[in-house]
């Protein structure tokens, strides 16, 4: 008797447990995160190589787009970066007078921000003034170091005008991604750089920042639940250092990666795995000072320089085949007005001694503490001493290179960044004598430089409001560069990105940038 009582009652438990584990098989969920790249039930975080790129405020990022991509994550504009060009975004709509001064943004209503209030067309206005007098890092509203609007007008609670002193070609797109803060965080802000506090990064974006760490150069976004636009594909967004990426993502630390070319074959045959090929528009150039070093004024010093550089051999063994030869008139081969008719500089050593007269040269070359950047300057040092060019390298790292190079103090530098796809004002913004740096350390301009015919054709192209007009000026000021070479572009990277998409697929690149995580559209749901 008492043996049957505990068969049944163990029989009774095995049932129990049976039914237990059923319901966890059988069940639902929505945790869609697995292995170390694990969440809080119910939502799915992504997580990508890290590092400290600045606090992302509008005032604090660092000048890169590691750095202003976190930033635009908390902070919306009036308009967007898609695929295939600008999209509605804060402003639904908007008009351009017949005269190309006046442009006239309608919002969309019931934008929160943040912290629950309201956002209005008084905040826009704020916004764009409050820039005036604190300028953010990324600043689009100057033009040769100059505002170029002239007045904002506030029309009614949801629509604002923004007058410009002369129309251009690019108001557009430089009024349409300023980031827009709220007025009763700012208003009595008097040194905006200075602001790293978490609770005064009130935005209306689709995220919210709620933890970082200099120190481990660690970020973690939260998205925001009363976000008014197309709702967070992704719950959480966290960036976290890692010492090896490949290590990382086979270990699923890491969700993205930027596959090594050696490696592509082994994601590309499986299907757990999807790759994407960026456009070319991150690259590295040769800069010449012209200012510290006048030889290098001398067309026939750049023209040889140019001549002693194996594009070839540097594509293959630096970026390894996953790059294209930069075009000598700037803009890259993916560019929507790239002009494949320029003066190209075949490397050729003996060509290059003939523009030298046989004569030597003794420059310094400065570069970033970059792997990459090593290996170039190795190359290049070899093929240049066969020319009569003696370089001494000067490594250095990257923040104090790019100090350096926007301060002019450097002979010859190799300087990486994108951009390259951006509108082909960027030839004016680089080439131009009356250029600044107004956009950071990667807009850099020519120390010591300026030709008559590249600045006349610069300031018309920018006036041009006729696109097919404005489009052949760009071909001219391309083929003109080129045959001047103030700056020597080297080549443009290609970028080869894997994923999981059974986690998440989302990831799209906008018209202008190479990289699917600096953008906001990857990470929201998309339209159908």
């Amino acid at each position: 008797m008492k043996k049957s009582k505990i068969t049944k009652l163990l029989a009774a438990m095995i049932l129990i447990i049976a039914i237990l584990n059923m319901a966890g098989c059988g069940a639902k969920t929505t945790e869609k995160s697995t292995g170390s790249t694990g969440s809080q039930s119910g939502s799915l975080v992504i997580r990508l190589e890290g590092g400290d790129w600045g606090f992302p405020s509008p005032f604090a990022h660092y000048s890169r787009g590691p750095g202003a991509s976190k930033m635009r994550l908390i902070y919306d504009s009036l308009l967007e970066k898609g695929e295939d060009g600008l999209i509605p975004w804060l402003a639904k709509e908007w008009t351009i007078s017949s005269d190309g001064r006046e442009y006239t943004f309608l919002l969309n209503s019931k934008v929160k921000w943040h912290d629950g209030k309201m956002l209005t067309a008084q905040d826009v206005k704020f916004s764009f003034e409050y820039f005036e007098k604190h300028p953010p890092v990324s600043n689009s509203l100057l033009i040769d170091s100059k505002p170029f609007i002239e007045k904002i007008e506030v029309i009614d609670e949801d629509r604002v005008k923004i007058v410009v002193k002369d129309p251009n070609a690019t108001v557009l797109d430089r009024v349409g991604i300023v980031r827009i803060i709220p007025e009763h965080i700012w208003k009595d802000i008097d040194d905006p750089k200075k602001i790293m506090d978490l609770d005064k990064l009130v935005g209306c974006g689709p995220y919210i920042l709620t933890d970082y760490s200099q120190e481990q150069g660690k970020y973690r976004f939260q998205a925001f639940k009363d976000y008014w636009g197309r709702k967070p594909g992704v719950d959480v967004i966290e960036f976290i250092p890692v010492s090896d990426p490949v290590l990382a993502f086979e270990n699923g630390e890491i969700d993205v990666l930027d596959v090594p070319p050696d490696l592509i074959d082994r994601y590309r045959n499986n299907k757990e795995f999807k790759i994407l090929k960026s456009p070319a528009f991150w690259g590295y150039k040769l800069l010449f000072n012209m200012e510290k070093k006048p030889e290098l004024a001398d067309i026939n010093v750049r023209k040889a320089i140019a001549h002693a550089v194996n594009v070839d051999e540097l594509i293959e063994k630096v970026a390894r085949g996953a790059a294209v030869p930069a075009s000598p008139g700037y803009l890259p081969i993916d560019h929507i007005w790239y002009n494949p008719d320029v003066t190209r500089y075949d490397f050729d050593i003996e060509k290059a001694k003939e523009l030298l007269n046989n004569k030597s040269l003794n420059l310094a070359l400065l570069i970033s503490d970059s792997q990459q950047e090593a290996r170039i300057a190795e190359l290049l040092k070899i093929n240049f001493a066969k020319a009569g060019i003696n370089i001494d390298v000067r490594s250095v790292d990257m923040k104090t290179r790019d100090s350096c190079v926007k301060n002019c103090d450097y002979e010859l530098a190799i300087i990486g960044h994108g951009g390259w796809g951006a509108d082909a004002d960027c030839l004016r913004e680089v080439y131009a004598a009356t250029a600044a740096c107004d956009a950071g350390p990667t807009s850099n301009v020519i120390c010591g430089y300026s030709n008559p015919d590249i600045n006349r054709l610069c300031k018309e192209q920018l006036a041009e409001l006729d696109e097919q007009k404005r489009k052949s000026m760009i071909m001219e000021l391309q083929k003109l560069i080129s045959d001047e070479i103030p700056i020597l572009p080297i080549y443009n990277t290609i970028d080869y990105t894997v994923f999981k998409p059974e986690k998440y697929d989302g990831w799209v690149h906008v018209f202008d940038h190479h990289a699917v995580t600096h953008n906001k559209l990857s990470y929201l749901e998309q339209d159908k």
